[in-house]
């Protein structure tokens, strides 16, 4: 086995020393990649709103819950890799690394394509599926259309920012980011303000910055990474060893992403039948609640790459430890930003919409889901644990029944009969209690299955 070199990039040492002040590194730079994620496409729908028109935004709003629908399943696999490839480092195996590494670029480039595909077929039957009005699917399908043709890009994008993620640099994508993000925002402008090409425009701006995204990773990890790390083109291809295993963790992370998009889609339906105000209100406050989820998302995220490293290196005492520093140190911070938005949530509703109806619509939900969110916490970071350890499978279905299962129920049962906003929203919390629940006694089963299992190895 191949020694591997002490990496002079920005990659966190998660095997040894202190953990909290590790994760935080970790977690925060991978907060506002999100973040400003969040921001540049809030720009794409801004510009449209203030240059072209509300038919344009419509259209481009319509597509979020189809899109989500066909990437869910490759964004799970490329969590698969981040995995994988932890816990290689973790055991120190220079040649799987490299394998996993170039498996993981294959692979991601390849599931692009395939969505690419896919969505170029049913774009436009689906958008008639999801009732996109006649007078903007023209437009919504457009735009749906030159998003698909950038999908091997942006794809690619996330396996390659999986693969930081393995090595414990979060910073890299963040730069990346940001400068892709600036590109995006001033294509947007030239594109639709200059060129006048409308929700075109938008999209191929946001195509060309996730293709330069991924060019700008895949050149750092080409060009200025150390072996086992580093990339070489010739090796690019499939390993079905490695692929094995990364779609056992990968395929019911994506299924379970899949499976939370139809759940919220069946409850924006209810929505949608309460009302023009209750419809902004919801839509005003989910930008706010977005905001918490990124940074529940982010020590998530770190559970999954310092159990699986610690895993790897086989250190399951360790492991232990990041779990419980990574559900303290998530629901503490993300509890406290849910408190501060809770206390100006009137203000900032109004920044979306100074209609008092509205806002007070948002209010009502901005209280409901963010005075619960810890759950979310505990859920969100036990199923990170879980997929650290190999176990996808069994947050995947616990998630299944907890959370989709009840919301499903709840609407089609419960909500009929009390047809108001505030009974509706209450299926968020019970949801999120009853899959903690199921989420701890199956964490606890997974961690008694993996020592037995060690134990008879030895």
């Amino acid at each position: 086995m191949k020694s591997i070199r002490k990496s002079k990039s920005k990659d966190i040492d998660m095997l040894h020393g202190s953990l909290w002040d590790k994760i935080l590194l970790f977690a925060m730079p991978l907060a506002a990649t999100s973040i400003l994620q969040q921001l540049f496409n809030a720009a794409d729908v801004a510009v449209l709103g203030q240059f072209v028109g509300k038919e344009a935004m419509a259209a481009v709003g319509s597509n979020a819950p189809l899109t989500g629908l066909l990437v869910n399943i490759f964004v799970g696999l490329s969590i698969g890799s981040n995995v994988i490839i932890a816990r290689y480092i973790g055991q120190r195996n220079a040649r799987r690394i490299s394998d996993s590494i170039h498996t993981s670029i294959a692979v991601g480039f390849i599931g692009g394509l395939i969505v690419m595909a896919l969505g170029l077929l049913i774009c436009e039957p689906m958008l008639g599926v999801l009732g996109v009005p006649a007078e903007i699917k023209p437009l919504a399908a457009l735009y749906l259309r030159i998003i698909m043709i950038g999908m091997p890009f942006t794809m690619l994008y996330n396996f390659l920012a999986a693969i930081f993620r393995s090595r414990g640099d979060t910073n890299t994508p963040l730069i990346v980011l940001t400068i892709s993000g600036c590109i995006n925002v001033a294509l947007n402008l030239f594109f639709v303000i200059v060129m006048h090409l409308g929700v075109a425009g938008v999209a191929l701006a946001t195509i060309i910055a996730n293709a330069l995204s991924a060019i700008m990773l895949l050149f750092v990890l080409h060009e200025r990474t150390d072996e086992p790390y580093r990339i070489s083109f010739r090796k690019l291809r499939i390993r079905w060893y490695i692929l094995r295993d990364v779609m056992r963790i990968g395929i019911p992370s994506g299924l379970q992403g899949m499976v939370f998009s139809i759940s919220n889609l069946i409850i924006q339906s209810a929505i949608n039948s309460l009302g023009a105000d209750v419809m902004a209100g919801s839509s005003a406050a989910f930008y706010l609640e977005i905001f918490a989820f990124f940074i529940l998302q982010a020590f998530s995220q770190a559970c999954t790459s310092f159990v699986s490293q610690n895993y790897g290196a086989g250190n399951l005492q360790r492991c232990h430890k990041v779990v419980r520093w990574c559900v303290s140190m998530n629901v503490v911070l993300t509890q406290a930003l849910c408190f501060i938005l809770i206390v100006f949530a009137d203000p900032l509703l109004s920044i979306f919409n100074p209609d008092p109806d509205v806002i007070a619509m948002g209010h009502i939900r901005v209280v409901i889901i963010l005075l619960f969110e810890f759950f979310n916490c505990i859920n969100e970071t036990l199923s990170a644990a879980m997929r650290g350890l190999g176990y996808s499978l069994v947050p995947a279905l616990t998630s299944l029944i907890g959370i989709c299962g009840v919301r499903i129920a709840y609407v089609y049962t419960i909500f009929p009969a009390h047809h108001t906003f505030r009974a509706l929203l209450i299926c968020y919390p019970m949801s999120w209690a009853v899959t903690m629940t199921v989420m701890l006694i199956s964490y606890l089963l997974v961690v008694r299955k993996v020592l037995d299992r060690k134990e008879s190895e030895v």
